[in-house]
């Protein structure tokens, strides 16, 4: 029981004591709060009358700024309004300026006016004035205003025509010494330089015979050996008295060729037959067209032309067994090449290229015996087929003057081909073509006035022209050269060109009695 009741009080006690404890805190918790309501209310306090006296300082300086803005204004609007007033009144100063002007420039105006008025009178009186002297003129002179000008006209003309012509002789004279002497010298340079052989070849083959009697066994029994040999080469045998000789006559030369080689076999050989004849012909076709290649290879070769198709080289190669005026063809060509390589060197052309016209130029000839045409449009023709270029085709076409040359090779082509068969009895045309181109020559001539007599010489090459001393004057011979060098480039065709020489001669005549 004490222990219950010593426990029970000691609960009491301490349960009092948590209740006094509780009410002392509970006092000390409001007496601090207390303290902290007080602090805030004065920092309340405190912030409002801060805020109060900023926001008095800040109205003030508002209404001082806005006072400095408002005198700006006003003393910017002053300035902007004297300145309108400043540029009206010198607005109104142009105004009464251009005023004046206006008033002066209308016061000229009539013052011109009144001054044109008057020259327009002054100009009809003038006028009548010239019409009445022109008509005074007419009749004291007698002749009309246009045959006056038509006298003058004429007076003019022939001043204009002396003192051109004059010009023109001394421009003439000049350009043809200077073009004179550089063709001279690149042609010379280029014969020089191209020591080429000319050869002279026969159309006619003739096989020699070991004698007479070789003649009988050719011919055969009954001329079956004979037959054998013109039908399979397709060339005449003739036999005739010439001794231990055999001529064969073709017109092919490849053929004749085949023939001659195929008859000295036999010859070598003893044993002429039909069948003999046919084997030794063949082997002579296969030795020929061999020859033909190497011909052609050799040819391309020595010129430096290179690429060209192998059909264009066998056509090269068959110009070997080809003439032309006694010349051979492939010869020819070869030398046309060099030419034409060495003057395009000179003139700083496309060396090359101009070989390669000069080289083709005659190849149609490789084939006019067996198909229709010109060797000139045949030779076209094969190299377009083959996609030559143009230039080349150009120069093929143009070497005989049948087209007009586009390119300086071309020309130089031409040039080379003339000097390489530059000899007698080389012509492009008939007997009859040749003394009518003359004739024409000396026609065109004839016929132009003030010209007395005309003679064409060096092969057509020149026509010397003699004219009337009492009609043309020195002065006046380089127009009538001119004259009649245009009418024959106008109305005749011809290679090459021709000079045209006029001379005129003074004759003192006067008799002894």
């Amino acid at each position: 029981m004490p222990t219950v009741t010593s426990i029970i009080i000691a609960i009491v006690t301490l349960i009092l004591g948590l209740l006094f404890g509780y009410i002392i805190r509970k006092s000390t918790a409001e007496k601090t709060i207390g303290s902290a309501e007080l602090k805030a209310k004065n920092l309340l306090l405190d912030a409002e009358n801060k805020a109060e006296t900023i926001k008095k300082e800040i109205t003030i300086e508002a209404k001082e700024e806005a006072h400095r803005l408002r005198s700006e204004a006003e003393r910017d609007a002053k300035e902007r309004r004297s300145e309108i007033q400043r540029s009206e009144k010198r607005l109104i100063q142009k105004e009464e300026a251009i005023d004046k002007k206006l008033e002066s420039i209308e016061r000229k105006e009539e013052s011109i006016s009144a001054k044109e008025a008057a020259a327009v009178q002054k100009n009809k009186e003038i006028e009548e004035v010239l019409q009445k002297q022109l008509t005074e003129l007419e009749s004291i002179s007698g002749y009309s205003v246009e045959d006056a000008k038509k006298i003058l006209l004429n007076n003019c003309e022939k001043e204009i025509r002396y003192e051109a012509s004059v010009m023109i002789k001394d421009i003439v004279s000049k350009a043809k010494e200077e073009a004179d002497k550089q063709a001279k010298e690149i042609i010379t340079s280029a014969i020089q330089r191209c020591a080429a052989d000319h050869v002279t070849e026969s159309t006619v083959s003739v096989v020699p015979l070991p004698n007479d009697e070789m003649k009988g066994r050719i011919i055969g029994r009954e001329g079956r050996n004979i037959r054998a040999i013109e039908t399979l080469t397709g060339v005449e045998l003739i036999i005739d008295d010439t001794p231990e000789a055999v001529i064969l006559s073709g017109f092919d030369p490849v053929r004749r060729e085949i023939a001659r080689i195929a008859l000295e076999k036999l010859i070598v050989d003893g044993r002429i037959h039909p069948a003999r004849i046919e084997e030794m012909v063949e082997k002579a076709e296969k030795e020929v067209n061999s020859v033909i290649k190497e011909e052609g290879e050799q040819a391309t070769f020595e010129v430096g032309v290179h690429n060209l198709h192998p059909e264009i080289i066998k056509l090269l190669g068959r110009l070997k067994y080809r003439t032309s005026y006694g010349q051979n063809v492939l010869k020819h060509s070869v030398e046309v090449a060099h030419l034409a390589g060495l003057m395009a060197g000179e003139l700083g052309l496309d060396v090359k290229m101009a070989k390669r016209a000069g080289l083709l130029h005659d190849i149609g000839k490789a084939l006019n015996h067996e198909f229709e045409g010109t060797h000139v449009d045949l030779g076209v023709d094969i190299l377009k087929r083959y996609k030559e270029s143009e230039v080349v085709i150009n120069a093929v076409a143009a070497h005989h003057g049948d087209y007009e040359p586009k390119t300086m090779e071309a020309v130089l082509v031409a040039a080379a081909d003339a000097l390489s068969a530059a000899r007698p009895g080389a012509r492009r045309e008939t007997l009859d073509t040749y003394i009518k181109r003359l004739e024409k020559l000396e026609e065109i001539a004839n016929t132009t006035p003030g010209v007395e007599n005309s003679y064409a010489i060096q092969a057509g090459r020149e026509i010397r022209v003699i004219c009337k001393p009492n009609q043309v004057k020195d002065e006046e011979i380089a127009m009538l050269a001119r004259e009649i060098s245009k009418k024959i480039e106008g109305e005749l065709e011809y290679p090459g060109q021709i000079k045209v020489n006029v001379i005129r001669e003074t004759r003192a005549v006067d008799y002894a009695k």
